[in-house]
């Protein structure tokens, strides 16, 4: 299946600017005096609604529609059915394989730098810091994949993904850049440290169509669609609401998932 050089720089684009926020999450724990608890949650609540209605809505359908057309209605179906579940399953087990005490998704707040009590307890931890980058980045790998895939496939879409993923992204460099910045004093290791996390997920898309582009078909293809709509939909229940709930109450969430849900129902009906 050939893809032209202008859609590879575009997707890889959307791959590198979801990644990147990362950064913005460590720069808004050094600049900002307080985190807006509310705009997180809303803000997450939107990114898991826009993610779980593209998934269910969009993303299966396409990966059904052409796995069907390629195999015939039985086989396209089931090959859907288990590329789904297997994306959830890899997603799974990178999740499994990181210890829970360094979750990369354990809720840090601004507030926490201007607390003299925690930096004597992050100095004790800068080992946490630092796994809790390599956590991030080897989650956020198969992300990059799956912003890249759908934006080759769709850019319209991808665009859709790749803010959703950035915003999700966000509290993740602040999860870095507090224990880190802490630890070391240094705003600048933080700041760096936050910023390489994040470019695992171009980096995922990178190595993914590297080693899986001369396979490139039509099967391939919806093969990956399914897996990343079961990514997306793992990671929006897994980390995505949970962590919108750990930042308020959780009709904030809930109002920011419908949000999400319609404005992604909407930006599909105008860009069809």
């Amino acid at each position: 299946m050939e893809v032209d050089t202008s859609t590879l720089i575009f997707a890889f684009s959307l791959t590198l600017f979801a990644g990147l926020a990362t950064g913005i999450g460590s720069c808004l724990a050094f600049f900002a005096k307080r985190t807006n608890t509310r705009f997180l949650s809303i803000a997450l609540g939107f990114s898991a609604g826009v993610m779980i209605y593209v998934s269910f809505i969009e993303i299966f359908q396409k990966a059904k529609d052409t796995l069907v057309d390629a195999l015939g209605v039985y086989a396209g179906y089931w090959t859907t059915i288990l590329a789904f579940f297997g994306g959830m399953g890899l997603i799974a087990l990178i999740d499994k394989c990181v210890p829970s005490f360094e979750n990369p998704h354990e809720i840090h707040k601004t507030e926490e730098m201007d607390d003299p009590g925690l930096a004597a307890r992050f100095n004790r931890l800068y080992r946490m810091g630092l796994l809790t980058a390599l956590a991030i980045a080897i989650h956020n790998f198969p992300e990059g994949l799956a912003t890249f895939t759908i934006a080759l496939q769709d850019p319209h879409l991808g665009i859709a993904i790749a803010i959703a993923i950035a915003i999700h992204n966000i509290p993740e460099g602040v999860a870095v850049s507090i224990p880190i910045y802490y630890a070391t004093g240094s705003r600048r290791k933080a700041f760096v440290w936050s910023f390489l996390s994040g470019l695992s997920e171009p980096l995922g898309a990178v190595v993914g169509y590297m080693l899986l582009a001369a396979f490139f078909n039509e099967v391939v293809f919806g093969i990956l669609f399914a897996g990343v709509a079961g990514i997306m939909v793992f990671i929006s229940f897994d980390e995505l609401l949970p962590a919108a709930q750990e930042y308020h109450q959780h009709h904030l969430p809930l109002y920011g998932l419908i949000i999400g849900m319609i404005v992604m129902a909407m930006s599909l009906v105008l860009l069809s």
